[in-house]
């Protein structure tokens, strides 16, 4: 059960990539902060391959929201997603387009402004002094959303090498506290603030033309204190990168383990179990956001739940227990 590997911290500022396009090794590791210059993932020295978004979810007692701005350098991918937890309700708008024009992204996170511009739908997230703002619209669904980043607030940012051509650095960015409204078909929702929570997903790089991966992420109050949890399996097996950890307080706690992910594909709502010899957990679903796209040379199939999980983690202070968080557990197998 679970598989301990030895990863490096890293500590100061590097490039992903070299000058001709090739993974830079000393980039490899993970780091508490966003430290890698990621520039080079842009289409000039390489071009086909490379995949840059961002990705942000937003969970609150009653609703669940998302937004997606991405480029494959052949098309540009973008979308809106919001979900009445109470109704089962869900608006969801997609663009597609061909190339990159479409979508506006930073070298590298933080950096400047990302934005999607189609006929059918807009995207904003620009970053403000103490967080980040997150603005789109679509037919039926608007939104305003700050994700506040505390004082101290770390991220887990991971370099994850399948060789020298094919690399991926990834910010995983939880419990982030979110504030706002949200506008579902003319009707306002105003996020409660202390229940409302954001997470990033930015992802830098150059991957395998097929891949699966599985990814976990959920936030919130436990015994008083702040935790988020971000838990990934399959596409990094073997690489000698996780992107596992958890944070409490703001502080992040990496877990240098790939973890073990029981679920049943017959029955994508019966409970998930995700467990090491470092945290063990039961996430237990109540809704699954299926997706499909068939577009010629790329093709996505997922299987996104969104619910509860319960556990423990072991962290530098000791075993936290985890109650209850609001989050996701996920299975996509991408063609791309």
């Amino acid at each position: 059960m679970g598989r301990r590997i030895v990863e490096r911290e890293l500590t100061e500022p590097v490039s992903l990539c070299l000058a001709d396009g090739r993974l830079d090794r000393r980039s490899v590791g993970w780091s508490r902060t966003p430290l890698h210059d990621t520039s080079g993932i842009d289409g000039r020295t390489v071009w086909g391959r490379n995949k840059r978004w961002e990705y942000w979810a937003v969970t609150t007692p009653t609703h669940i929201v998302s937004l997606t701005v991405s480029s494959l350098d052949y098309a540009a991918v973008h979308g809106i997603m919001a979900h009445d937890i109470r109704s089962g309700a869900t608006v969801e708008r997609g663009a597609v387009s061909p190339l990159a024009g479409s979508a506006t992204l930073p070298p590298r996170l933080g950096a400047s402004s990302a934005r999607a511009r189609t006929r059918s739908l807009s995207i904003d997230i620009d970053e403000l002094p103490g967080g980040t703002r997150l603005r789109g619209t679509a037919p039926g669904v608007a939104f305003d959303i700050t994700a506040e980043r505390p004082d101290g607030h770390e991220v887990l940012a991971v370099v994850v090498p399948w060789s020298h051509k094919r690399f991926q650095y990834t910010v995983k960015d939880v419990a982030r506290p979110a504030t706002g409204w949200l506008d579902i078909d003319g009707t306002r929702v105003e996020l409660p603030s202390g229940e409302s929570w954001a997470v990033l997903d930015h992802g830098r790089g150059r991957w395998p033309y097929r891949m699966r991966w599985n990814w976990g992420a959920a936030s919130g109050v436990v015994d008083g204190r702040t935790i988020g949890l971000q838990l990934g399996g399959r596409w990094t097996d073997g690489t000698g990168s996780t992107e596992n950890g958890v944070l409490v307080d703001g502080a992040l706690h990496k877990i240098s383990e790939e973890l073990d992910w029981e679920y049943d594909e017959r029955d994508w709502l019966a409970p998930w179990r995700i467990r090491g010899t470092s945290v063990d957990v039961t996430f237990v679903p109540f809704w699954d956001h299926t997706s499909s796209t068939e577009l010629g040379v790329f093709g996505s199939r997922g299987h996104q739940c969104f619910g509860h999980y319960s556990g423990w983690a072991d962290t530098a202070e000791g075993r936290i227990r985890i109650d209850g968080l609001l989050g996701w557990a996920e299975d996509v197998r991408n063609r791309w």
